[in-house]
């Protein structure tokens, strides 16, 4: 935590320095600027005459730092939007050089995971998470997507490609274990909703601590021990208490957060490519001996689980952000710590393999579904999701029955 508060710190005065609003100290009053004027001639409105004059202040001249901040937002704007191609490229560097990132060690994932989760905390509060928490009904339906069709899935498609017992039992494993951290930064840039997808993660991954192990010993026989202690502690450290800090320092500090707040998507970028490049590096190997049979179906694993993340929600009622929410949040799993489970308890080498290519596609697909839906406008409703009621009301066995007679014209229509 030091090293996000030192950091935080670090960044105030850069940011202020270039901020449009860096010159404007609040609290302290200005002497008035001399404006310069210019006559404008009187339209006639009905026979009577406007005013003789008006005065028009033009507008004043951008300092320097207002213009390179300028630039940096657009910059910044283009780098998020090729956020896919930022990640096949430090993909191919870590599978070609896996040496590159060997300096990338535990210390430093971990602070770029808080990093991450930093710079998503910053655009949340509290209001959000109640918000979110008084619905739970999305929370409810991703769990069961994350934990039901997508364990199901990877089993189907191991079966159906034809892989051998090993791999079969990696890509289940992937199947069954919890949602991404690097989920939240694809919610924010498809325009989706940052405290719903940080709920989902939090949930999910807390729900590892029993559904994994209870999904692996149902679909495969195999008992797969999960340290429920140490996961909860890595949640508590890594994602709750960035974005506890994000959010308050939104809370106390707006103005100070406000300048912060355009690099907290550059910051999110960065992270998460070094997590997906330092990842790819341990297991560049396996990655590269994987064939076509293997990366053909986790591929397919991590985008029919995006679009089925999305159909549903949407014939259930709920509303486009809420989808479009719990699509990447179904998709995106959390595939180095599906990774780290194969390694420490199943005995074949293979079955590490399908987490390790995993992680390559979940970034990819994630990415690209988020890119993607950036560009599509969303309608602004002012509700959380549609209600399911209204779109799907209780049956009534009476006015079903009264539909039934008028169909068979057994009761005038108009009764």
């Amino acid at each position: 935590m030091k090293i996000l508060q030192a950091a935080l710190v670090a960044l105030l005065p850069l940011c202020g320095a270039f901020s449009p609003s860096a010159h404007t100290h609040t609290g302290v009053k200005l002497a008035p600027r001399h404006v310069s004027v210019r006559e404008v001639s009187t339209p006639v409105f009905n026979g009577k005459f406007a005013l003789a004059s008006s005065v028009i202040p033009s507008e004043p001249e951008k300092t320097t730092g207002q213009k390179v901040f300028e630039t940096y937002e657009n910059v910044a704007n283009v780098a998020t939007t090729l956020f896919p191609l930022w990640t096949v490229l430090f993909t191919g560097v870590a599978l070609k050089s896996p040496q590159s990132f060997a300096w990338f060690t535990t210390e430093y994932f971990t602070a770029a995971l808080a990093a991450l989760m930093l710079s998503m905390g910053i655009t949340l509060t509290p209001k959000d998470f109640v918000k979110v928490a008084q619905r739970p009904n999305a929370t409810l339906m991703q769990f069961a997507l994350c934990y039901g069709m997508m364990p199901l899935l990877s089993l189907g498609l191991g079966r159906l490609f034809g892989l051998d017992q090993a791999l079969i039992g990696g890509m289940v494993l992937v199947g069954s274990i919890n949602g991404g951290q690097a989920s939240n930064l694809c919610t924010y840039i498809a325009r989706g909703n940052v405290a719903l997808s940080v709920l989902m993660t939090t949930a999910t991954t807390l729900g590892a601590i029993v559904m994994t192990p209870l999904l692996c010993k149902g679909l495969l026989g195999a008992v797969v021990p999960v340290d429920a202690a140490g996961i909860a502690k890595s949640t508590i450290q890594v994602v709750l208490a960035p974005i506890a800090i994000g959010m308050t320092a939104n809370r106390f500090f707006p103005d100070a957060v406000e300048k912060i707040l355009p690099f907290a998507p550059v910051v999110g970028v960065v992270s998460t490519c070094l997590l997906v490049a330092s990842a790819v590096a341990q297991v560049a190997e396996p990655i590269l001996n994987a064939g076509l049979s293997l990366q053909l179906p986790l591929f397919l694993l991590h985008l029919v689980g995006g679009l089925v993340g999305y159909a549903l929600p949407k014939m259930s009622g709920f509303g486009e952000t809420a989808c479009r929410t719990m699509a990447i949040e179904t998709s995106m799993k959390s595939s180095a710590f599906g990774f780290l489970l194969a390694k420490l308890h199943f005995g074949d080498f293979a079955a590490r393999v399908p987490a390790a290519v995993s992680v390559v596609w979940m970034a990819l697909t994630g990415s690209l579904l988020a890119v993607v839906w950036r560009f599509i406008p969303v309608e602004t409703t002012g509700k959380f999701d549609r209600s399911l009621v209204d779109k799907y009301p209780p049956f009534n066995p009476k006015k079903a029955f009264g539909k039934l007679l008028k169909a068979v014209g057994l009761k005038k229509k108009d009764e």
